[in-house]
């Protein structure tokens, strides 16, 4: 059977408010029984959060359903880091989803296994950025982990800088290349379609970023779904990434399903 992967800021919701359509697309997709998950580069809140912000839109999702990028770099921590500390760059909320890691800010002698940088959005300046970079050049080995290469999101107000800037920023500075942790990374998609049992060839990503959501799905072997909400904008179908297909909405979603996926 044919797997979806969701996309979840821009697709389901927009700022404050659901999607016209959205909770009915994946009441149609529960119905129906289709194998999906629910993948968002969202690194502000914890699984938790986003589940809870779901449900207060009229969208009820299992916890275990919800992929992150802290979900991921957690799950790669905890086969990797042996007994050293983690640096965490996340919001305070964030951190939950580390709370089984020995912190560096709790024992600063010792050895740091991992930067681990997410969206601080305004929490960046130049001394956090700077002590970013002391600990990766610190000593040998030091793990650049980047909670998605993101590079903007649509905020209240317009499109906002990602986590993608700052870890490019830290990249440049150490010479250190980061292992990233959600989209675009393959990785993140391969991730969640061993989590649903799913082969590539036969799953969908259903997203709004045409770099990320689809450019990314594509590289890991899925076919890309693009919606006309959130970030896209009318010159993405300029760019040499071409989606599967084409949606005003993820409320287009089961029509499209049924005419040209179920037989």
């Amino acid at each position: 059977m044919a797997a979806l992967l969701f996309d979840i800021d821009g697709v389901l919701y927009q700022e404050n408010a659901a999607l016209p359509g959205a909770s009915e697309a994946l009441a149609w997709c529960a119905g129906r029984g289709i194998p999906h998950l629910f993948l968002t580069n969202t690194t502000s809140r914890p699984r938790r959060q986003i589940r809870e912000r779901l449900a207060g839109l009229g969208m009820e999702v299992k916890l275990q359903d919800l992929l992150t990028p802290p979900v991921a770099a957690a799950n790669w921590l905890r086969q990797n880091l042996g007994e050293a500390a983690v640096a965490l760059f996340v919001p305070r909320d964030t951190r939950e989803e580390f709370a089984e890691f020995p912190l560096h800010e709790d024992d600063p002698r010792r050895r740091v296994g991992a930067v681990v940088v997410g969206d601080l959005a305004q929490d960046w300046d130049f001394r956090t950025l700077n002590r970013a970079f002391r600990l990766l050049t610190r000593q040998q080995g030091t793990v650049l982990a980047a909670l998605g290469m993101t590079r903007y999101w649509q905020g209240q107000d317009g499109l906002q800088l990602d986590t993608g800037p700052f870890v490019v920023a830290l990249q440049y500075a150490s010479g250190i290349a980061p292992r990233v942790f959600g989209k675009p990374e393959a990785g993140f998609f391969r991730e969640a379609l061993a989590t649903l049992g799913q082969p590539a060839t036969e799953s969908f990503i259903v997203g709004d970023d045409i770099r990320s959501d689809i450019g990314g799905g594509q590289e890991a072997g899925l076919r890309g779904i693009l919606v006309r909400t959130g970030k896209f904008r009318p010159q993405d179908l300029e760019l040499p990434i071409k989606p599967y297909a084409v949606l005003d909405s993820v409320a287009d979603l089961p029509a499209w399903w049924q005419a040209h996926v179920s037989s």
